[in-house]
């Protein structure tokens, strides 16, 4: 039986669209096996296989010509070292999920996303990120991962016993294995609050500004609309660490009802802005767990800069905010610390965030993209592999040093290029 031909208990009739419905994953099949034993059988039985998380990419990394597999099927393991804040969990479980496990034991993610219902292992594998001025991407919490390799062998990496080959294996879009489980690192679950300030005047886009919001707590987002001022902050505070902020700061004004990061939306999905202290897991998502934060209707791309460069780099695109705005839900900057993960847009590089929540206009988008790209390119943007760019692979490459290390590992591990799929083989090399 070929991987085109699937047993009917592990295989469902096509792939589907993306959450956004943006992205057309292809003709499948989808294969949903229910064991280890079954995935490590598919995997050694195909000759092409795309690893599938729960959809939310904007970008084409997880589409396939060929065969694709989710882990929906597969068992929700969360087994959690109280005494060594680690966690061993399924690649599919949602960082919301795990995140309730932790907290039963006075335990914590180092950070979270925007949205708690993406997976670990699609987050990871994808360079996704929070936001804080100390803290790395969600991928740099990874002590160890195992992957079922070309073949149907199961392979575990550490960051401990293999340094030579970690950092490139944990962020590597799919294309070295299939990752079934990861051990993360767990911090103790102290309490924060959450509050918004809004309407922060022009005079406060310069780059002593907006270092000092965004290093106003923990973590920090702030949203605007290329109309030359930050509409929001939404600062995260640790309870007891920061200090908490005054009802006018930097010029904003603390919010008196909560809000919703895109205007004219209601904020009841979203998580407590009251202030009031809360555990990490209701504080550092903007979304809360038990809702669906919009329909998905929506394309997001993402560019990574310097942190020192955000002002000018935000100035440099600020005379396209005519072009922008129609076609903008809205536009949020965060910041990630520089972490050693060879593909991360983050790699050795203290990082802002440059981040288009654009409405679902895909033809006005891909027109507009390349002159934020072109303006932006003084600054050597590294793109999020999973949102939409149009910048040169030649470009994206450049970017990462330790690129030729990271295709040797490749070469290694998946040398007939089980894993590969249009998009890696265009931004990574065949």
């Amino acid at each position: 039986m070929t991987s085109s031909d699937p047993s009917p208990e592990h295989a469902l009739e096509a792939p589907g669209l993306s959450w956004s419905g943006t992205v057309d994953y292809g003709p499948g099949p989808l294969h949903a096996p229910n064991s280890l034993a079954e995935l490590q059988e598919l995997v050694g039985r195909s000759p092409r296989l795309r690893a599938l998380g729960t959809r939310h990419s904007f970008s084409e990394v997880a589409a396939s010509d060929g065969p694709l597999v989710t882990l929906a099927r597969m068992p929700a393991d969360i087994d959690l070292d109280a005494a060594a804040r680690t966690v061993r969990v399924g690649a599919g479980v949602r960082y919301g999920e795990l995140a309730l496990a932790a907290a039963e034991h006075g335990l914590a993610l180092p950070n979270m996303g925007s949205l708690p219902h993406i997976s670990v292992g699609g987050a990871s594998a994808t360079g996704t990120h929070g936001s804080g001025d100390r803290h790395r991407s969600l991928a740099s919490a990874v002590q160890a991962i195992e992957l079922v390799t070309a073949g149907g062998d199961l392979l575990t990496l550490s960051r401990d016993g293999d340094p030579e080959s970690f950092d490139g294996a944990v962020l590597a879009l799919g294309t070295l294995g299939i990752a079934t489980h990861l051990t993360l690192d767990l911090v103790p679950a102290a309490p924060m609050r959450q509050t918004v300030h809004l309407d922060f005047p022009a005079e406060r886009m310069t780059s002593e500004d907006l270092l000092a919001m965004l290093a106003g707590g923990s973590s920090v987002s702030l949203f605007h609309h290329w109309d030359g001022r930050i509409a929001q902050a939404w600062v995260k505070q640790v309870v007891g660490e920061d200090e908490e902020l005054p009802a006018s700061w930097l010029g904003g004004t603390r919010a008196r009802e909560a809000v919703h990061p895109l205007p004219g939306m209601p904020a009841d999905f979203c998580t407590d802005q009251s202030g009031q202290p809360g555990p990490p897991h209701e504080r550092l998502p903007h979304f809360r767990l038990e809702f669906t934060p919009s329909s998905g209707e929506e394309i997001q791309s993402e560019y990574f800069v310097a942190r020192e460069d955000l002002a000018e780099a935000l100035a440099a695109v600020s005379d396209l905010g005519a072009q922008i705005r129609p076609l903008l839900h809205a536009s949020e900057i965060r910041t990630v610390a520089a972490d050693d993960l060879w593909l991360s847009p983050a790699h050795g590089r203290d990082s802002a965030c440059v981040h288009f929540t654009w409405k679902q206009l895909p033809a006005q988008v891909a027109q507009i993209l390349p002159e934020i790209e072109q303006r932006l390119a003084p600054f050597a943007p590294r793109p999020h592999w999973g949102k939409v760019f149009t910048m040169d692979p030649d470009l994206v490459r450049a970017q990462y040093p330790r690129l030729e290390d990271f295709q040797a590992l490749r070469d290694r591990l998946d040398p007939d290029r089980v894993f590969r799929n249009r998009y890696v083989d265009r931004l990574l090399g065949e």
